[in-house]
């Protein structure tokens, strides 16, 4: 039986932050592409703000969020 590669990364972080935040990824990911013309950390800090994310999972949805837009 072959071992699945650990998930590494931001994604590293999803299974956390939906048991934390009571949400799935798609729900941040709606939330963050309503805010895509604001910069990195002016999405960091809504998130924590607005929702009461930690810094980390703010962070890490973010940074996976902005990448996916590349």
């Amino acid at each position: 039986m072959t071992k699945e590669p650990a998930v590494k990364g931001p994604a590293s972080y999803f299974p956390s932050i939906e048991k934390t935040y009571g949400h799935p990824i798609d729900h941040w990911m709606t939330i963050l592409a309503a805010m895509a013309d604001k910069t990195h950390m002016q999405m960091v800090a809504a998130l924590k703000t607005d929702h009461g994310m930690g810094h980390g999972h703010a962070n890490a949805l973010v940074a996976y969020y902005r990448a996916q837009q590349q």
